[in-house]
């Protein structure tokens, strides 16, 4: 059945892939996005009857809080998103990440639903597999800000969908995410130079995150009040296999370095059973990523816009 659902930061790498899907499936579908990035992300469905964009800061409440009452399904993927980018803008990380979810949750009513974009940052340093029972310890202000505003999604029976490092094409593109910075990297400079190499990764392509915003709109009663990690164990890799594969593909000069530091310290393998034993999977690989990659970073500058640091 259709639905009245607001995206917050709809025009951003991932909504601009859920915003068109939302659209096809009959929904009703309003964006608060203050367009940082401008609105070519979502020129190809501006003029859809069923579409509403408001260029606004989420933050603001007297924006945000008419949206708010009117939607059935409220998405949160507004976010300062990255440790590099909230280190150098903490306040506008803490009010974005945490401060609208606050808010929102605040001003929710029992009929209406919620899914917050999360990420495997909050689980910080991990020895083994890391499931949902993990114990969170975020390890920078990023992972801090999302663990709270997780916090506030399920005081209210909200779904945290704790996304792997994500990865591929999007109308909104980005450049600052691993397998996306390695591959246009080498593309216009041969070479890469690698820290952590041995760190384990697990990655999931963009199309697959939108996909999974979706399956927990469907599955939502099963799903309320939990967080789930998003991702498939087949796309568990270490960074250096990372860049053994992009290698298969594309011939360039790998370097690992021994110096750099992830401070997230994300070097673990993630179980996905949670989600996937109520039938989300990925659908698309690393090697089909990458492909669709090595066909437009040859088209992008040296020197990109795509990046959020």
């Amino acid at each position: 059945m259709p639905q009245q659902v607001l995206v917050t930061g709809g025009a951003g790498y991932i909504g601009a892939i859920l915003l068109p899907k939302l659209l096809e499936r009959g929904d009703s579908v309003t964006v608060i996005d203050k367009l940082l990035w401008g609105i070519g992300p979502l020129l190809s469905i501006i003029g859809h009857p069923n579409l509403r964009v408001f260029h606004a800061d989420a933050r603001d409440p007297a924006r945000l809080q008419p949206l708010v009452d009117e939607a059935e399904v409220i998405i949160n993927l507004a976010a300062i998103v990255g440790y590099p980018a909230c280190q150098h803008h903490p306040t506008t990380a803490r009010e974005t990440n945490v401060g609208i979810i606050e808010a929102i949750a605040n001003r929710m009513r029992p009929s209406q639903r919620l899914i917050q974009a999360s990420t495997g940052s909050t689980y910080g340093a991990v020895e083994g597999i890391c499931t949902e029972e993990t114990p969170i310890n975020p390890l920078t202000l990023y992972g801090e800000t999302k663990a709270e505003a997780e916090q506030h999604a399920l005081r209210v029976g909200g779904i945290p969908l704790r996304f792997a490092t994500v990865f591929g094409v999007s109308p909104r593109m980005r450049l600052d995410l691993l397998v996306n910075d390695i591959v246009h990297q080498v593309v216009h400079n041969h070479t890469f130079v690698m820290y952590e190499g041995h760190a384990r990764r697990t990655f999931i392509h963009a199309v697959d995150a939108a996909a999974s915003i979706l399956f927990a709109m469907d599955h939502y009663d099963a799903m309320s009040g939990r967080p789930f990690n998003v991702g498939d164990e087949a796309l568990n890799y270490t960074k250096l296999e990372v860049a053994q594969r992009i290698k298969n593909q594309y011939d360039f000069y790998l370097h690992c370095a021994e110096f750099g530091e992830d401070l997230d310290k994300r070097d673990y393998a993630v179980s996905y059973q949670r989600i996937k034993s109520l039938g989300f999977g990925a659908s698309i690989t690393l090697d089909q990523g990458i492909d669709e990659l090595l066909k437009v970073c040859p088209l992008m500058k040296p020197f990109s816009i795509y990046r959020n640091f």
